[in-house]
């Protein structure tokens, strides 16, 4: 029977290596982490310490030096193995910001040490209460005085933060009223957290459906040496924007995974349970659901691979990105649909592991960017209609 569902490609030798070591954290230590709401440490410790999540480190870092298209496929069978990527993928990309725009110091104090797992950069601080994906209009303001930036403001929905040991931050550097663009006037600054909790900065946990590690954040006077500067003062958001391509691939590549997994879950479940006495695999009512699914992902996985070839060779790749990240969510979630129906009522209980997974890939309709938002890019930038925000 066949179980290595992904089609094979020239990364096979990376994607055995990749289960080989994954094999180890199986649906038992997943369901046992989900129920106790707790990290997966000894997970994130063990991809660190096998070097993969610095893949996209170069090698004068200590990382592998390795494209977008191979850090995929390491998201990718993190969640086909059952695993949640989620809990580990910021430290995959957010040092893209500190990469592409960091001084050489900056670069040679950090990077190394993400590299090795000495420093953890899970976390990064942009959404806000009253502004959401409105970025533009972001109220957390950083106030240069002297040697030193003064943080006041909010932020929610910023993860990881109990886990890593420094966090991005974008704040207003130049009021709104004082820049000719909307997008001007904001900074990137990279926060050590144990200097900053605590003394100005303050951590709220928010419970939510999954177990996903994400917080409430207050600033109050919080003091930023001004070293922690990256790039430009006032060009923040283009930096941010930078590496939203990256990002979103990257969920991509998860939520392909993810939905592989549902659909080689359905397809063992639909072919081992017999009712009727004969296997409701039989029945192209249960068939054409699973085979349904597969061709969707089969799709989205083009789509994902041909936003890391771009990415990779330098090119533009937001359209891609965006696309890619909209297919796959949309197949991973129809996905979770067809294998909880597929397994019936048994698709409820915990132990069949479906109801977690099928919570986990929900979130990816909503984040990092919402579908609505995807359909707005891709009717203004690709078919010319309208700005419609």
């Amino acid at each position: 029977m066949k179980t290595n569902i992904p089609t094979p490609d020239a990364y096979q030798d990376m994607r055995e290596a990749l289960r080989g070591m994954l094999s180890s954290f199986n649906s038992a230590y997943w369901q046992k982490i989900d129920h106790a709401r707790a990290y997966p440490e000894a997970f994130v410790t063990a991809l660190t310490e096998a070097g993969w999540l610095a893949a996209l480190i170069p090698a004068e870092y200590g990382g592998s030096g390795l494209g977008l298209t191979e850090a995929s496929v390491i998201m990718e069978e993190i969640n086909f193995a059952g695993g949640n990527a989620g809990a580990c993928h910021g430290q995959m990309y957010n040092m893209g910001t500190l990469l592409r725009h960091g001084s050489d110091a900056q670069k040679k104090l950090y990077l190394p040490k993400i590299a090795s797992g000495a420093l953890r950069l899970q976390s990064m601080a942009v959404t806000e209460p009253s502004t959401g994906t409105d970025t533009t209009q972001l109220k957390t303001t950083a106030v240069k005085k002297g040697d030193r930036y003064i943080v006041n403001g909010q932020k929610v929905w910023i993860s990881r933060i109990q886990h890593s040991d420094l966090m991005i931050l974008l704040a207003r550097t130049t009021p709104l009223a004082e820049v000719s663009k909307k997008s001007e006037g904001m900074s990137i600054f990279i926060v050590n957290l144990k200097d900053a909790i605590g003394r100005g900065m303050a951590v709220q946990p928010i419970a939510n459906m999954v177990n996903h590690e994400t917080n409430e954040v207050f600033f109050d006077n919080l003091e930023i040496p001004a070293e922690n500067l990256i790039g430009e003062e006032g060009k923040g958001f283009k930096y941010i924007l930078d590496g939203l391509n990256a990002e979103r691939t990257l969920i991509a590549a998860e939520c392909i995974g993810d939905a592989y997994w549902f659909i080689d879950k359905a397809r063992r479940y639909a072919t081992e349970r017999v009712v009727f006495n004969r296997p409701i695999g039989q029945n192209q009512g249960v068939q054409f659901p699973i085979a349904d699914a597969y061709i969707e992902t089969e799709a989205a996985n083009l789509m994902r691979f041909k936003a890391c070839a771009l990415f990779d060779a330098g090119q533009p790749c937001g359209a891609e990105a965006n696309m890619a990240k909209y297919l796959a969510a949309k197949a991973s979630w129809e996905a979770a649909n067809m294998c909880l129906q597929t397994h019936g009522g048994f698709g409820f209980a915990c132990e069949y592991d479906v109801e977690r997974k099928f919570r986990e890939t929900r979130l990816y309709q909503v984040a990092p960017i919402s579908t609505n938002l995807i359909y707005s890019y891709v009717a203004e930038h690709l078919l010319g209609l309208p700005r419609s925000f």
